[in-house]
């Protein structure tokens, strides 16, 4: 009796870390890994890693304990099926998008054994082909803060020349005078 309850204790500590995962994360891709050999495996882990993505294989009886109170769990009922893997994204919600569809492209035959089953996102579910399509296209967020560093630098730069502009007309009128005399 006291196996099955440290197994059950066991469980809910990890329902509570996977609970705790899915709500931290801003964005999750849930994966069907079957048939994929070992170092594809380990390949995928080692991408997810450099992209600052944790990435855990998850029974799905244990998601959908840790999912029960959130607005995922009757729409992700049947998604969780077979084998799953669970990317979670914690700063960059395209971050673990990104790095599937890359494998699936660079990796041939093993990266077309990688399924996307479903992505979540500020509270809805997408399915596999918008996590491949939208969210993998997202800008990143590097690429996000240079865009908002270009937005920033535009007016200044539009009010260096402004400010350049008087004296070089001036500079442009002088030389008309002295082509004219």
């Amino acid at each position: 009796m006291a196996a099955a309850t440290s197994t059950k204790a066991g469980k809910t500590t990890i329902i509570g870390e996977v609970k705790g995962k899915f709500d931290k994360a801003t964005s999750v891709v849930l994966l069907d890994y079957k048939g994929m050999t070992v170092e594809s495996a380990t390949k995928l882990r080692a991408n997810f890693r450099k992209a600052g993505v944790e990435y855990k294989v998850v029974k799905n009886t244990l998601i959908k304990h840790a999912l029960k109170e959130s607005a995922y769990s009757d729409k992700l009922g049947k998604t969780l099926t077979g084998m799953t893997g669970v990317a979670w994204s914690y700063e960059d919600p395209s971050a673990a998008a990104k790095v599937v569809k890359a494998f699936r492209k660079d990796e041939g035959d093993a990266g077309q054994k990688l399924q996307i089953k479903a992505g979540l996102l500020d509270g809805g579910i997408l399915d596999g082909k918008q996590v491949e399509d939208t969210l993998a296209t997202m800008p990143g967020k590097d690429e996000l803060r240079a865009q908002l560093l270009m937005t920033l630098q535009a007016p200044l730069t539009q009010f260096v020349q402004l400010l350049q502009a008087p004296a070089q007309n001036f500079v442009y009128l002088l030389k008309a005078k002295e082509d004219q005399g």
